[in-house]
């Protein structure tokens, strides 16, 4: 039986374009058959399956599993947040209290938020390499060990504040989720 080429859809009526989508093709670019259309008892299988098969009752608990770092709020509070106000971190316009700059936003000296500042200064500490965490290494002088930063409020390694903010990062541990 030989087998007419489709003609193009805009010359094709629906049921003839039909006919012609079920119809067998001839095998083209190196004999990979051309597609067809789905036939409607498939068509009519898949929407059950995702109609019936895809609906739950209750919502689907998160996977669980994973860590996350854990340090001291209370000291990050008392001790730590003083120095980021001291040294002008949290100052808006270019600094971390103008939005977001690079990855680390802190709320502004005005409206402190010592909770949000706690969680996105924790984002900024590596709990498997403490030393090189962000938080320790941008404010730190290119001379002293840091790394590129705008502003750089510590000199050197042994300026008190900085060891004060290394002794808090070096705290850090993981716990389960």
């Amino acid at each position: 039986m030989a087998v007419q080429p489709s003609p193009h859809p805009d010359e094709a009526s629906s049921s003839t374009a039909h006919a012609l989508a079920c119809a067998p093709r001839p095998r083209r670019h190196g004999g990979v058959p051309c597609p067809r259309a789905a036939s409607p008892s498939v068509v009519s299988l898949l929407c059950f399956c995702a109609i019936l098969g895809c609906r739950r009752d209750t919502a689907i608990a998160p996977p669980t599993g994973g860590e996350q770092v854990v340090l001291d709020q209370p000291m990050f509070e008392q001790q730590v947040a003083p120095i980021l106000d001291r040294r002008g971190c949290n100052a808006t316009g270019d600094c971390h209290g103008g939005g977001v700059r690079g990855t680390f936003a802190l709320s502004p000296q005005p409206t402190r938020d010592l909770a949000f500042d706690f969680a996105q200064t924790v984002l900024q500490v590596n709990g498997r390499a403490p030393e090189a965490s962000p938080f320790l290494q941008k404010p730190l002088a290119l001379d002293a060990g840091g790394t590129p930063h705008s502003y750089k409020p510590f000199l050197t390694q042994s300026d008190p504040d900085y060891l004060l903010l290394r002794a808090w990062v070096l705290t850090a541990r993981f716990e389960s989720r």
